[in-house]
């Protein structure tokens, strides 16, 4: 009997090109064309094939079968020249993935860039149409940056943007949080830390021409002003995701606000707002973006409320699977690519 159950256990074996071709009496070759497609077969042995193929309840490997045609692909990720320390995550799982797509004859390319610069964005992107079949990149919304991306659309390479959109480019997918949710949600979390007391909020981001950033500004606005009328929000501060700018912007709102009670930096570069708020010795509510070392030890000592993170690990995997499906076909699962908001207070991190 337990002969009996150990045999049932054993996993069945799939079945191979080889065997359809043995089942329908024809050469690998032949049973190969048939299953992609190709010209050139008779249509009885087309038939023959196919009645194997459904014998054997036959699956295509399309790895094996690229591997098999010698077909490979290069892909381009575009991170900023500037890494902060969530984009050097960003970057350390870029690296990682390409371990993933190496046995699928796939393989990355790392380029760096000013993504705040729209004119080095875009001048960066034209250049990849003659080397790359697909581009990942941290996209700026600027009609110059949009173009590059139609541009390499047209031209046959697939887009899809990282941590920060364009919208109405022609990029095939977004892979990112929902940001006006991650801006509402913050505002939130404001207001319930807060607890009802009345003073000026303070807001430090990155860039407004980043699409990330003004989404989630606008989506803090929109519940900071509809719910917490008490909560005065300050205009925002630009610091280009740089610890240096953060520092003196949070220092600045510190100096020139005493009824400061609130700071809520949109982007990266959180070292710097720490360092200023430990300098100052001020309690006040921070809120941040992104688990990285510097947010946990902020969380850890108090500085730091609460943190709104996104998996870079996610994104990057999500990215290089949107790519290969849209470079070879392949179908695309969007549940399994949707990028969720997560929430990290002192008691739950990981």
């Amino acid at each position: 009997m337990e002969d009996a159950v150990d045999r049932n256990r054993l996993p069945v074996r799939r079945a191979t090109l080889e065997d359809v071709a043995r089942e329908a009496g024809v050469s690998l070759a032949t049973a190969d064309r048939v299953v992609n497609q190709r010209d050139g077969v008779r249509a009885k042995t087309v038939e023959s094939v196919r009645r194997a193929i459904a014998k054997l309840d036959y699956r295509a490997n399309p790895a094996a079968a690229r591997l098999a045609r010698g077909q490979s692909f290069r892909f381009a990720f575009i991170l900023p020249s500037s890494t902060n320390a969530f984009m050097a995550g960003l970057m350390q799982q870029v690296r990682r993935i390409s371990d993933w797509l190496e046995p699928q004859n796939a393989f990355i390319d790392i380029l760096q860039l000013d993504v705040f610069d729209p004119e080095a964005l875009a001048s960066g992107l034209a250049g990849l149409a003659e080397h790359f079949h697909g581009v990942a990149t941290v996209a700026l919304d600027h009609p110059k940056v949009r173009a590059a991306i139609d541009d390499l659309v047209a031209r046959g390479i697939a887009v899809v943007t990282l941590v920060s959109d364009a919208p109405t480019s022609r990029r095939a997918h977004y892979v990112g949080i929902d940001n006006p949710a991650a801006g509402r949600t913050s505002a939130s979390l404001m207001g319930r830390f807060l607890g009802g007391r009345t003073g000026k909020v303070g807001v430090v981001l990155g860039s407004m021409s980043l699409r990330d950033h003004v989404e989630r500004l606008y989506g803090f606005q929109q519940v900071l002003s509809g719910e917490y009328p008490g909560l005065g929000l300050l205009p925002a501060l630009e610091g280009r995701d740089q610890s240096e700018r953060n520092e003196a912007a949070a220092a600045k709102l510190l100096a020139e606000y005493p009824d400061l009670i609130g700071l809520y930096n949109i982007g990266a570069g959180n070292e710097g707002i720490v360092a200023a708020l430990e300098a100052a010795g001020r309690p006040l509510v921070f809120i941040a973006h992104e688990l990285t070392e510097a947010t946990r030890r902020g969380l850890l000592s108090g500085t730091v409320a609460a943190v709104i993170n996104q998996d870079p690990g996610h994104e990057a995997r999500s990215a290089a699977r949107l790519l290969m499906a849209e470079v070879t076909g392949e179908p695309i699962l969007l549940d399994q690519e949707r990028i969720r908001i997560e929430i990290f207070l002192r008691d739950n991190m990981s």
